[in-house]
């Protein structure tokens, strides 16, 4: 199993570098290139949507992702540190609150229309969501 870590600061100017390494990477791993301009779209989505928490909640850590090859599939995570709102309606979620629910679970539903495996986790230490997608063994592997 093949990692590549990435980290860079809460800004928006880096979301196009961690969207240009993702599809390198995952060129390498043997994801379909029909598939890759998903890819860049899925992770620009998550690491705008973790620059935006962290930017929102004046958090100084970097945005982590870590491009995962494995056997048969190839996974990106996008890691962030800001804690996670009160859910909607609950006790204490003020309008603000609910505006930013409202766009985070829009990107969310952008990436799950983008990618069929993905797992998100949220809680007061911060978020992760999990992409994945198939590979296919290289072309001199098939001979």
């Amino acid at each position: 199993m093949a990692t590549v870590e990435l980290r860079f600061s809460a800004l928006p100017e880096h979301v196009r570098t961690a969207r240009l390494v993702a599809a390198a990477v995952a060129r390498r791993a043997g994801v379909d290139e029909a598939v890759l301009d998903e890819v860049r779209l899925a992770v620009g989505e998550a690491c705008s949507r973790a620059v935006g928490l962290h930017q929102s909640s004046g958090i100084s850590a970097p945005v982590k992702v870590a491009l995962i090859e494995e056997e048969k599939q190839f996974s990106i995570e996008v890691g962030d540190e800001a804690p996670h709102a009160v859910p909607t309606g609950a006790p204490g979620a003020g309008q603000d609150s609910d505006a930013d629910t409202e766009e985070d679970e829009m990107g969310l539903a952008v990436i799950s229309g983008l990618v069929d495996d993905v797992e998100v986790t949220t809680g007061q230490d911060g978020g992760r969501i999990r992409m994945t997608w198939p590979t296919t063994p290289p072309a001199a592997a098939l001979l």
